[in-house]
């Protein structure tokens, strides 16, 4: 008991913080997820990732659905399923053959079928001429995170292993539950706040604590969460 409550003081020291404003919403943390019996590792960021492959797209089974993100897929948006690239990645795609090109947003992971590397949406499909043909040969090359600035579109490379990170331990329709465990949580975590995320079709209340500045403290600090009878709690990066 004395040695989980000193792990328990570290930790609510190196993950402590300072009241702000509500957090914005998160990329998230890229752990391995299991897909048909196949393990995939999501990569810490897209800085120099470039691939050559097959191209496929997803369109109206899918359009309203849920995505890997958390956003509901719209097949007439730029987006892309990619199993391994950091969420909210800008890619370039470059249809080998005649080389037309689009820039979309991976929010989605997939394709999960051998030899395709990357799910377009219906309308990323379109621009690049391979509705009909279903597939196309492409390079997908990694631009990063899309910014706006005083000088136009910049693209900056997404890193998971530095920032800023907290732990979502619960998710609730209901506020008013979210707000009873945050009540609870803050007796004895620091940094317990709801943060309410609009789906689409509806809104969820996601309760969060703690705040860390490297992958390595949150890492523990989920472990930490997990003993003190949270095991489902998650690191989500800011």
């Amino acid at each position: 008991m004395l040695l989980l409550a000193a792990a328990g003081l570290f930790f609510l020291q190196a993950c402590a913080s300072t009241p702000s404003s509500p957090p914005p919403t998160p990329k998230g943390h890229p752990k391995p997820y299991r897909v048909n019996g196949n393990w995939y590792k999501p990569i810490p960021h897209a800085k120099g990732f470039t691939q050559q492959g097959i191209a496929s797209w997803y369109g109206k089974k899918f359009h309203g659905r849920r995505t890997s993100s958390g956003e509901v897929y719209d097949m007439y948006a730029m987006t892309a399923a990619h199993k391994t690239l950091p969420l909210g990645t800008w890619v370039q795609v470059r249809r080998l053959d005649d080389n037309r090109r689009i820039v979309v947003r991976v929010n989605d992971r997939g394709p999960f079928v051998h030899g395709r590397i990357i799910d377009l949406s219906y309308t990323g499909a379109k621009e690049l001429g391979m509705v009909g043909p279903g597939t196309a040969r492409v390079e997908i090359t990694a631009l990063g995170e899309r910014r706006e600035t005083t000088e136009g579109e910049t693209f900056v490379p997404v890193d998971y292993y530095s920032g800023q990170f907290t732990f979502q331990v619960g998710a609730f329709s209901n506020r008013d539950n979210a707000e009873r465990l945050r009540a609870k949580l803050e007796q004895t975590f620091t940094n317990a706040h709801v943060v309410p995320y609009d789906r689409g079709d509806m809104v969820f209340y996601r309760v969060r604590v703690g705040r860390c500045n490297d992958l390595e403290t949150a890492d523990q600090y989920e472990r930490h969460l997990a003993r003190s009878g949270y095991p489902d709690a998650f690191i989500v990066a800011e």
